[in-house]
């Protein structure tokens, strides 16, 4: 029963400073490590890492449909990349289709080309 008692202090202890140190990491605005193992959320973040320009094309289309580049990120953000339409492997440089979420006011869809580590957004359009 001892050893039970001396376990059960412990986990208690084990719990609460799990707890603590949560809030502070939380509270202290440091980035966690993220779990981007699949092809989509890897994808998406070395966009966002990188950066990505913009084509005259795509500057134009954004204009006419009233959006910017913050619309555009928010696509980056929270979007699915449409593997089936995308032709990663194309030479010299592959593309993706990436759509945004439904729950976004205007849904877009982004072409967006992968030179090296550099992308470029060609077109954009509503969904």
């Amino acid at each position: 029963m001892k050893i039970l008692y001396r376990l059960g202090f412990y986990l208690g202890g084990f719990s609460i400073g799990l707890i603590l140190l949560a809030v502070f990491i939380k509270g202290s605005g440091v980035e966690l490590p993220s779990c981007d193992y699949l092809p989509n959320a890897r994808l998406l973040k070395t966009i966002r890492n990188n950066g990505y320009a913009l084509s005259p094309e795509a500057e134009k289309q954004l204009k006419e449909l009233s959006l910017d580049t913050t619309d555009l990120n928010t696509v980056f953000l929270e979007g699915e990349v449409d593997f089936k339409n995308s032709d990663p492997r194309k030479e010299p440089c592959g593309f993706y289709i990436i759509t945004s979420q439904e729950t976004m006011p205007v849904p877009l869809v982004a072409k967006v080309e992968r030179c090296d580590e550099a992308f470029e957004v060609l077109s954009v359009s509503k969904k």
